[in-house]
């Protein structure tokens, strides 16, 4: 693949959606709530879900691979998670709740030759990404791949999901943002509106602090803008990103990739059109 991330963060962007219905599909709150997760709101079946690859860690384990979300918030959802399900009835509930949402959402495309060609090049992408230091995309990759296409496709989605975002971390680490001063400098620049952010858990006075300390280094406005300096930070947070992103792309090549690329757009579409997942996320897919 060129040294250009543009394909890479193209990947990201088709990827992601596939990925977060697992957060927001009526099917897999069903199949939490068959387990005894409360679905009134959807992080008690969100901690569970995208946790329980990791065993059954506790709230400092979460915190810090979650990396964006107040202790308190993790706190109040692990490690009370497991003794609701253990997190083997926690995978075996979401692959049946994916399973469910794949076939309402793609009808007769699920079982696609195209669907089946796509899993394939998306596994192959997966199995290539590196996964030391990177403990959410080590634990996926460490599960059993499902049989069926589309739930190979599912998975693999989310193995290259947690690969970025565990690569996306070491960026914020390296740029010295914690986990407040990292959402703080992102609604600067755009990323999402601040409102947007308040789901993470932080006080106002936790993201006034972080204000604080962004503005004495110069990286924000008095307007709560991102300075020059601000945005050429996060630009820099996402080039590296998409940087430590590349390795699985680099190994499917470019003409696998383009391919991957063309047959996941009608999935894209229908994931996107169903209008399951949320307009603005924290994750300002589309707006950097």
């Amino acid at each position: 693949m060129s040294n250009d991330n543009g394909r890479v963060r193209q990947m990201w962007h088709l990827l992601e959606p596939l990925h977060a219905v697992v957060y927001f599909a009526p099917q897999v709150f069903e199949e939490a709530a068959s387990l005894g997760y409360g679905t009134g709101e959807r992080w008690p079946s969100y901690f569970a879900l995208r946790a329980a690859p990791l065993g059954t860690p506790g709230c400092r384990q979460v915190a810090s691979a979650f990396y964006s979300f107040s202790p308190r918030t993790v706190a109040a959802h692990i490690p009370a998670a497991w003794d609701v399900a253990a997190p083997a009835k926690v995978i075996d509930a979401r692959t049946r709740g994916v399973d469910r949402a794949y076939r309402a959402l793609l009808g007769a495309r699920t079982d696609s030759p195209e669907v089946a060609e796509a899993a394939a090049l998306a596994r192959r992408a997966a199995e290539a990404a590196p996964t030391e230091g990177r403990p959410l995309a080590a634990a996926n990759a460490g599960l059993p791949w499902p049989r069926e296409p589309h739930l190979v496709l599912w998975q693999a989605a989310t193995i290259l999901r947690e690969h970025r975002g565990d690569g996306h971390l070491a960026a914020l680490l390296t740029a010295d943002l914690d986990p407040v001063e990292a959402l703080v400098s992102f609604a600067a620049i755009g990323a999402a509106p601040a409102h947007v952010f308040a789901s993470r858990g932080w006080t106002e006075h936790e993201w006034a602090a972080a204000r604080e300390r962004l503005l004495v280094r110069g990286l924000l406005n008095a307007d709560d803008s991102a300075t020059d300096a601000g945005r050429a930070l996060r630009a820099e947070i996402e080039r590296r990103t998409d940087e430590l992103a590349a390795a699985p792309w680099r190994t499917l090549g470019d003409q696998d990739t383009a391919r991957l690329a063309e047959l996941l757009g009608p999935v894209w579409l229908e994931v996107l059109g169903s209008g399951l997942l949320p307009r603005d996320t924290t994750l300002g897919i589309g707006k950097v």
